[in-house]
């Protein structure tokens, strides 16, 4: 098939708005799925073997090629997806069955149309929304209602409980996560994340990136708050009191199993990478090489934006190893006491501050 004739079938495709939008979206949404998928693949495997590192372990080591038969265990995480693919998905007998199967999919549809506004590179992002902060943000709520829904449809106190934590959590840890953001946004004076992004061109003092972290210290701050806001509202720990094992079995996903679990996990890995890469949109420069006006173009743009987020997955994966889980009342004591009160003072300091400086 020649070029022109491609054209022409898609020229065709025009007439029948119906048969346009379906291949419009099935074109776009593959690619988000398969980074959805490997991002997941990957972050595990990653994940197990920093959780070993820090344990003085080795971690998987049973599926894959290298040293000692196996000793990388590079497919460990693709033999356990198939696992749960195959795995039997039990649906309780007591349970609401219709909520019980839509839950996953609402979490998973939040997470996935969130993935779509983030710019990995200059041109490598699938909607460029002119608020697209305020759309990763709003969209991001949309799991809660699947997290409500999945605890109550499961008949389980320990589910309903989980639910009911999570659902606090995650609206509480928004508003500091929120009004941190607004940092940035008032900086570069638009919600367009690519914007955004070209608004930390050049360099401070001719030494650092032109980044929204560098340029003051109420921006410095705002970022600390909204990235530890973001952990909480992601259900990792020291913040995962919504999954606390130890009293809670698994919170709302206890009754789920096979392909649904997946599902959740899928989701989580995916809300990870999105709010990784919202800060690094918003704070560290996005796609912008830490070298002022050097390796900005091509590929290299790919390179430092998944670079900068990987950095920060990694430390979400260190805390998890470091530090305890919070208690409830600390944690929404973190959240209305200290971290919102802080994030307001944000606000007014960069008003001042770009007052004064411009």
């Amino acid at each position: 098939m020649t070029v022109d004739m491609l054209m022409d079938w898609f020229a065709a495709i025009g007439d029948f708005p119906v048969l346009a939008f379906i291949l419009a979206v099935t074109i776009s949404g593959i690619p988000l799925f398969l980074v959805m998928a490997l991002n997941a693949m990957v972050a595990v495997y990653v994940e197990r073997k920093v959780s070993a590192f820090m344990m003085d372990r080795i971690g998987p080591m049973g599926q894959g090629p290298g040293l000692h038969a196996g000793k990388w265990g590079l497919l460990q995480t693709a033999a356990d997806a198939v696992k749960l693919l195959v795995k039997e998905d039990t649906v309780p007998e007591s349970s609401d069955k219709i909520l019980f199967k839509m839950a996953p999919f609402i979490i998973f549809i939040g997470a996935f149309i969130g993935l779509a506004a983030v710019p990995f590179s200059q041109t490598l992002q699938v909607v460029d929304f002119n608020v697209g902060v305020f759309y990763i943000i709003a969209v991001g709520s949309i799991g809660v209602i699947g997290i409500v829904m999945a605890g109550w449809a499961s008949n389980n106190k320990w589910s309903l409980y989980g639910a009911m934590r999570s659902a606090a959590q995650i609206i509480s840890y928004e508003i500091p996560a929120g009004l941190s953001i607004i940092v940035p946004i008032m900086m570069a004076g638009t919600m367009n994340l690519q914007e955004l992004i070209h608004y930390q061109s050049g360099s401070v003092w001719g030494i650092l990136p032109n980044w929204i972290i560098f340029n003051n210290p109420f921006s410095f701050l705002a970022f600390f708050i909204f990235f530890i806001s973001a952990i909480a509202e992601t259900n990792r720990t020291p913040f995962d009191i919504p999954e606390a094992e130890s009293e809670l079995v698994a919170g709302w996903m206890t009754e789920y199993s096979g392909f649904r679990w997946a599902i959740f996990f899928l989701s989580e890995y995916a809300n990870m990478l999105i709010v990784s890469g919202l800060a690094v949109a918003g704070f560290l420069g996005g796609w912008r090489s830490p070298i002022p006006g050097l390796f900005d173009s091509g590929a290299w743009g790919l390179f430092w934006f998944m670079g900068k987020v990987a950095s920060l997955i990694f430390i979400m994966m260190w805390f998890r190893w470091t530090f305890p889980r919070l208690r409830v009342d600390q944690l929404m004591h973190v959240c209305w006491k200290v971290f919102i009160p802080i994030a307001m003072l944000n606000i007014f300091g960069v008003g001042i501050w770009k007052l004064i400086f411009g």
